[in-house]
C-alpha cells in the first residue's frame, strides 16, 4: 500500500511525496478510515510506529478553514520535546495548507504563549498542566475543539497528570471526536474511556510488550560499570556504522559523569539530555544530533519518548532500566517507521533480574554476544559494586523484668544496726541500778 491509496488531498500528498514518505505504517493505514468515519480511536501501539502521522494524517484531511481564531484540534502530549516534535510534523504535512499550528508547555513564559494564541491558531499541542492554565485563565476558547488527540496517554498517567486531564476533559465541549493513542491500556486508561468516550474502536497495531521485529536485540555480559566505559569507547571508536546513538543511563548523575569522560575521547560530537538541563539546552541537543553534530547522545528515560529522531542506527542500553516496559520505549528509539535498528544492552551479574523481566514481557530471549578481544576488563569498581564487609554483632541479653534485682547491693551487719534515742533516766538506770532523781530545788 502506498499513500496515494488513501483518501488524502492533493496538498497532503504533495507534502508526503515532498518530505520522502511513500508507504504508510501499519499504524496509519488502520486508523486512518476509522478517523475519517468519525468514530472515536483507541490505538494501542509502542513507540516508532508511525502513531504521530496515524492521527494528523486523517485530522488535516478533515480539517476546513474557519475564519474563528481559536483551535480546532487539540493534541495533548506528556512532554515539551513531543510538543516541539509534533507542531514539527504539522508544518511538514501542512506546507501546502494554510494550518497554523503552535505548542504550548511549561516552563517558558506563559504570556508569550498567551500572545501567540491571541493571534489565531488552528492545531494546539500541549502538555496538560500549561494547557490547563491557558484555558482557565481566557487565553483561548474551548469551545470550537472539534477533534481531540490524548498521546502517549500511559506516560501522562505515569507523569501525575491525572487530575490536569480530567479537568481539560470536563472543559472541552461533549460533542468531539477523541483520539487516544497508548503503549499499554491499564485499567485507569479504561476507566477514563468509558467515562469521556463514545464507544471507541481499538486499534491495536502492536501488541504490549512486543518488541518491533525490525529491531536486533543483543547484550555484552560485563562485570562492572568502568568496563561498560571502556566497551562503549571501544564500539563507539571501531563501528563505523554507528552513526546516529542513543545511549540510555539511569540517572542524571550517571549521564552527566559518562558524558564528562566520553566528550574528551569525542570532541563536539556528543550530547547530554536529562530534566535537568535547560529546556533551550535540551532542544538544542536534539537538534544537533538530528543534524548530524552530534553522534550519539546519553539520555535519561524521562526523556525516552521525547526523541523523535529518524534513523537512529544504534539504542545502547548503558544500564538496564528497571520498570520492563521502559526497555520497549527505548529501544523503540531505532528501527522507526519500518526500519531497521539494533538495540545493545550492557548487562552485569547485578542486573540479571531486570533482564528476566524484560524477556518475561517481551516473551522472547535476548540474544547474548562475546565481548570484543581487545576490551580492556577494569578491575576499578564503585562505591556500590565493592562487597560489602558485614562486622558480627554481639547482642547483650537484657535480663528479664522478674529477672533484675533492686538497683541497690544489701547492707552488712554493721549497717544494720536501726538507731534509736535512749533516755538519760533509763542510762542512768542501767549503770546504778537505780533510778537518780534530781535534788529538790530550793
Amino acid at each position: 500500500m502506498i499513500f496515494s491509496d488513501l483518501n488524502l488531498s492533493a496538498p497532503l500528498l504533495n507534502a508526503l511525496a515532498e518530505n520522502g514518505y511513500i508507504n504508510p505504517t501499519t499504524i496509519q493505514h488502520r486508523v486512518f478510515p476509522i478517523v475519517m468515519s468519525g468514530r472515536d480511536v483507541c490505538g494501542i501501539a509502542q513507540t516508532g510506529t508511525g502513531k504521530t502521522f496515524a492521527y494528523l494524517l486523517p485530522l488535516l484531511r478533515l480539517w476546513k478553514f474557519s475564519k474563528d481564531k481559536n483551535p480546532q484540534i487539540l493534541i495533548i502530549v506528556p512532554t515539551r520535546e513531543l510538543v516541539a516534535q509534533v507542531v514539527e510534523s504539522v508544518k511538514e504535512l501542512s506546507t501546502y495548507m494554510s494550518v497554523v499550528a503552535l505548542g504550548v508547555y511549561g516552563g517558558v513564559n506563559i504570556n508569550t504563549q498567551w500572545t501567540e494564541l491571541q493571534k489565531g491558531v488552528d492545531v494546539l499541542v500541549a502538555t496538560p498542566g500549561r494547557l490547563y492554565d491557558l484555558a482557565v485563565n481566557g487565553a483561548f476558547k474551548t469551545k470550537s475543539i472539534k477533534k481531540l488527540v490524548i498521546d502517549e496517554m500511559d506516560e501522562m498517567l505515569n507523569l501525575g497528570f491525572r487530575i490536569q486531564i480530567k479537568n481539560i476533559l470536563d472543559l472541552i465541549p461533549a460533542k468531539r471526536q477523541n483520539l487516544l493513542f497508548s503503549a499499554t491500556i491499564t485499567d485507569e486508561v479504561e476507566k477514563l474511556m468509558d467515562t469521556y468516550f463514545n464507544n471507541p474502536e481499538r486499534v491495536e497495531a502492536a501488541p504490549t510488550g512486543t518488541p518491533l521485529e525490525n529491531i536486533e536485540q543483543v547484550y555484552y555480559a560485563t562485570p562492572n560499570f568502568y568496563t561498560k566505559i571502556n566497551l562503549l569507547h571501544l564500539l563507539l571508536s571501531q563501528d563505523e556504522t554507528m552513526t546516529k546513538v542513543v545511549v540510555f543511563v539511569a540517572t542524571k548523575k550517571i549521564a552527566d559523569d559518562l558524558y564528562e569522560q566520553l566528550e574528551s575521547k569525542f570532541p563536539g560530537t556528543a550530547g547530554v539530555i536529562h530534566s535537568n538541563k535547560e529546556q533551550n539546552y535540551r532542544f538544542n541537543t536534539v537538534k544537533q544530533f538530528h543534524e548530524g553534530i552530534y553522534k550519539f547522545i546519553i539520555a535519561t528515560d524521562i526523556v525516552a519518548r521525547g526523541i523523535d529522531i529518524s534513523e537512529v542506527t544504534h539504542v545502547i542500553n548503558f544500564d538496564v532500566p528497571e520498570v520492563p516496559e521502559n526497555y520497549i520505549h527505548r529501544i523503540g528509539r531505532t528501527g522507526r517507521a519500518d526500519k531497521k535498528g539494533i538495540a545493545i544492552s550492557f548487562i552485569t551479574e547485578n542486573e540479571k533480574p531486570l533482564q528476566k523481566a524484560i524477556e518475561s514481557l517481551m516473551k522472547q530471549s535476548i540474544t547474548q554476544i562475546v565481548l570484543p578481544e581487545n576490551l580492556i576488563i577494569s578491575d576499578l569498581l564503585t562505591e556500590e559494586e565493592m562487597p560489602k564487609v558485614y562486622m558480627k554483632t554481639i547482642q547483650l541479653k537484657i535480663p528479664k523484668k522478674e529477672e533484675s534485682g533492686p538497683a541497690f547491693h544489701e547492707k552488712s551487719a554493721k549497717n544494720k544496726k536501726v538507731n534509736f534515742i535512749v533516755r538519760k533516766k533509763d542510762r542512768m538506770m542501767k549503770k546504778y541500778g537505780k533510778p537518780i532523781k534530781r535534788a529538790p530545788k530550793k
